[in-house]
């Protein structure tokens, strides 16, 4: 496709030259803050300082430090990206906008997953070319990971990953404009981490006024660690570094070595006598309050904000099929799941057996799995914002699968972003270890899908009935739509 003269944008900071591919404009590594150096990675996020002449935006650019990770067998590349591109100038976005301009268009911007240690903007997955080519400003966002942006240092703000994203959508407020997006029709949208991070900003004061609509895709509305959980990971952390448990001392440790710790706190048991591990011991991190997201929503928190939130229908199997535990699943696994799940776990075991007569240990365990990590808080959520009539929530639930692994991934864990961002099509998305298996996709299902997330952002309506805590209407997504009234009605009471 040719390239033409890169456009130029003046922001609040200074100016930016992007790159115009066709009807596309993509400007790449904007700051939205100040670098996180030395005892400042611990600090709230600062106003990055104004810079003269004209700042090229046409290639990517550094991310938060992390470490490569993988899921066993699958091939996690476009979701992840590549690991850590060294820089400390990465508190940046990237931004989509159709290069007719219009004035006033709808603003989506997006919260990458990842564990809360890992993902960039540079992942394949979070090419924003579609949004723009369908009248969107899409803006994505790096944040602060691991040890950084989520461990509770005393003498520290918490949350401070959390932080970035607010300061991202200030700067969004201030800039978009620019960019022909409208400040005043903001949706802010995540997955996974991304997204309990999304409910997060949903319950900060902070950030009221900064977004008009949220969507949540496969997060936790109660995946929150309280201040005790958080506590047991900085103890472990300043163990594995040697330090005092301190903002000083943490702040003067090289990232490199911050990155390795945090490999090192895998597998930390966080659950207490009062709580379980919202995350069932796949992450040390988390957004860490005193309360619950969901539950600062339900006090009226978000009541102005239109909520889209959904959940996957296999999600569980990411954890278990890529790494060869979902075959060999026996009936002492289905209870060690429920064990690190649930207070009452032989009494979830027997609701999941009642619910799905005829699963499989596997089945069962990854379904059990599935609602600990997103299903039960996700419910959570729109059960919560359900109750104040001033905005509209909706509910979906995606339910086409991926034959990768020969056919056992399913509708999995981030299976629906291809999707989202209609790239169902790309290359390194098919094969089979690739996360949307041998098989293509039908063939309007990521338009569909785009198109209906866009719809939402636009207006407010996805285009099905509103979810309520009377029929909790959800739109099952896969090749055909199936509207459906609370379809996991048993298994939620179980977490109630």
């Amino acid at each position: 496709m040719n390239q033409h003269p890169g456009p130029v944008v003046t922001t609040a900071q200074g100016t930016v030259r992007g790159l115009r591919r066709g009807d596309t404009l993509t400007f790449l590594n904007i700051p939205y803050a100040a670098p996180p150096r030395g005892a400042g990675r611990f600090a709230p996020p600062q106003p990055h300082e104004p810079w003269d002449g004209v700042r090229g935006a046409t290639v990517p650019g550094p991310n938060a430090p992390q470490a490569a990770r993988r899921l066993g067998d699958i091939d996690m590349t476009p979701y992840f990206g590549t690991g850590w591109s060294r820089g400390e100038d990465y508190l940046t976005v990237n931004v989509f906008a159709p290069a007719a301009g219009g004035g006033a268009l709808p603003v989506m911007v997006f919260v990458h997953g990842g564990g809360f240690v890992a993902g960039s903007t540079r992942a394949a997955l979070y090419d924003g070319s579609a949004f723009a080519r369908d009248g969107v400003v899409l803006v994505t966002l790096n944040y602060r990971l691991g040890i950084a942006g989520f461990l509770d240092v005393p003498g520290a703000p918490a949350n401070r990953g959390l932080l970035d994203v607010v300061a991202a959508l200030r700067w969004v407020r201030e800039n978009v404009s620019a960019f022909g997006g409208d400040p005043r029709n903001v949706t802010l949208f995540g997955q996974s981490a991304g997204a309990t991070i999304v409910g997060g900003v949903l319950a900060t004061p902070e950030a009221a006024g900064l977004f008009r609509r949220a969507i949540v895709q496969s997060g936790n509305g109660q995946g929150a660690f309280t201040p005790e959980q958080a506590a047991r990971v900085t103890g472990a952390a300043a163990g594995a570094l040697g330090i005092e448990p301190h903002v000083d001392a943490f702040g003067a440790i090289p990232d490199e070595r911050l990155v390795q710790a945090a490999a090192e706190l895998t597998g930390l048991d966080l659950r207490t006598e009062t709580h379980s591990d919202p995350l069932i011991g796949l992450s040390p991190f988390s957004l860490v309050l005193d309360t619950q997201p969901a539950a600062s929503v339900a006090a009226g928190l978000a009541a102005d904000v239109d909520l889209l939130v959904g959940t996957n229908a296999e999600e569980g199997n990411l954890y278990l099929v890529p790494v060869g535990k979902y075959a060999t699943s026996t009936a002492a696994d289905v209870d060690e799941a429920a064990v690190r799940s649930h207070p009452d776990p032989a009494r979830l075991v027997e609701t999941y057996r009642a619910a799905r007569p005829g699963a499989s240990f596997a089945e069962l365990r990854s379904a059990i799995m599935a609602d600990a990590l997103f299903g039960a808080g996700s419910r959570a959520l729109a059960d919560a914002h359900a109750a104040h009539p001033r905005s509209a929530t909706y509910a979906y639930r995606f339910a086409w699968r991926s034959h990768a692994l020969d056919g056992e991934l399913g509708a999995t864990h981030g299976v629906e972003l291809p999707f989202v961002f209609d790239l169902a099509d790309r290359p390194e998305l098919h094969g089979p270890a690739a996360l949307l298996g041998p098989d293509e996709a039908p063939a309007d299902l990521a338009g569909r899908v785009h198109e209906t997330w866009i719809r939402f952002a636009r207006t407010g309506d996805p285009g099905w009935d509103p979810y309520d805590t009377d029929r909790r209407a959800t739109m099952r997504i896969a090749a055909e739509w199936t509207q459906v009234d609370d379809p996991r009605g048993r298994e939620r009471q179980a977490w109630s």
